[in-house]
């Protein structure tokens, strides 16, 4: 049984490991492209095409990916071909253009020439486990065409080998990337950043966790002074772990934003995996990580597109655009739980049916619990 829960889960899917396979699209089909800048633990791949791969490489490479979204998105839709289709642009997120930076020099380059358009905002996102690099490539370019987001986006792609038998090696790959993710965290605030904001998934907030860590006990944690939001979708961390990294680093000058769901499949087998120890992301007792200066917000209520139910931070139309709607301000909503509530409660009505019957959210914060009800 356990078998079968595993080959079923994980972070992403589909077999083509190629940014450059796609059927080529009319400009008409095309209904936005967005630059993705890349900082990667990987190592290059033996395909050029496929720019890296799975492996672990010795030093942090750098590249650029423009992404096209079809005229026919829908939000909170990653289109992508069925398991022996080839891709077409018409249709599918697809690779435009793509380009590898020989140096960081370069990539910092085009970091600060980018910064200076989008008035120093950046947002890193940082995927989880059982993602291929291309994968990762195009869930980035969906959470920032679906939020709106009007930033410089920064993807850092972690040695994920995409397959679901190396959880443990993921594990391991991402315990090495987390000085790879301080170094690119360091990179962007150097290069022109007066806001960083931080989306991590699954295995990626191990990453993101250990890396901000180690920003805030360092000597030198300038990086952490312009942090903006923190939001942790479905953490794949032990609880325990989580809390000792919490109580490590003090309290968030801004609260983290922690997504839990209670039915999240993949974290269950995690969990199995881990001897029986509760993750975060399903973690029952929201006041136990509220009282150490997170906000926690439990999504389990609404519907999900993943049938693992472990990705609902982006592929549901409500939950993408209320990361946008947070991403997009400077300091709306704050730490206050009723201004919280209200944003979402705008927003639902102008979703309707697509977030469900009779939902909810509940958003747990250090003062106080609220139930929000979405949908109709």
């Amino acid at each position: 049984m356990l078998a079968m829960v595993v080959l079923g889960s994980g972070c992403a899917g589909g077999q083509s490991r190629s940014l450059l396979d796609a059927a080529a699209a009319e400009q008409s089909q095309i209904l936005a492209t967005h630059r993705i800048l890349v900082a990667t633990t990987r190592a290059p791949a033996a395909e050029p095409a496929e720019m890296f791969s799975g492996a672990r490489g010795d030093a942090l490479s750098f590249a650029r990916v423009d992404v096209t979204i079809p005229q026919g998105h829908q939000s909170g839709v990653l289109e992508r071909p069925r398991n022996g289709q080839r891709r077409d642009a018409a249709r599918h997120f697809a690779a435009g253009e793509i380009g590898v930076f020989p140096a960081a020099p370069d990539f910092s380059a085009a970091l600060r020439e980018s910064l200076a358009r989008t008035d120093g905002r950046a947002l890193v996102f940082v995927h989880g486990y059982r993602t291929a690099f291309d994968s990762s490539v195009y869930r980035a370019a969906q959470i920032v065409h679906d939020s709106g987001y009007a930033g410089t986006a920064v993807l850092f792609s972690w040695a994920s080998t995409g397959r679901t038998v190396d959880y443990i090696y993921d594990n391991n790959s991402a315990t090495i990337a987390r000085d790879g993710l301080e170094e690119t965290l360091r990179m962007v605030r150097a290069a022109g950043a007066r806001r960083i904001d931080v989306v991590a998934h699954s295995m990626g907030n191990w990453v993101t966790m250990e890396a901000l860590r180690q920003i805030e006990i360092g000597q030198d944690n300038d990086a952490s002074g312009i942090l903006g939001d923190v939001v942790l979708a479905s953490p794949d961390i032990d609880v325990d772990v989580f809390k000792s990294q919490l109580r490590r680093m003090g309290t968030p000058k801004r609260p983290f934003f922690v997504l839990v769901s209670r039915d999240d499949r993949a974290l269950l087998v995690s969990s199995i995996i881990a001897g029986n120890r509760p993750r975060v992301g399903d973690y029952d007792k929201d006041d136990e990580l509220a009282n150490l200066g997170v906000i926690v917000v439990d999504v389990s209520g609404l519907s999900s597109g993943d049938r693992l139910n472990h990705a609902r931070f982006a592929d549901n139309p409500l939950l993408v655009q209320l990361l946008g709607d947070r991403l997009n301000e400077d300091d709306s909503l704050g730490g206050d739980a009723s201004q919280i509530t209200g944003r979402i409660e705008r927003l639902a009505q102008g979703f309707g049916q697509t977030i469900g019957t009779a939902a909810e959210i509940i958003i747990t914060t250090p003062l106080e619990v609220i139930s929000v009800a979405v949908g109709q």
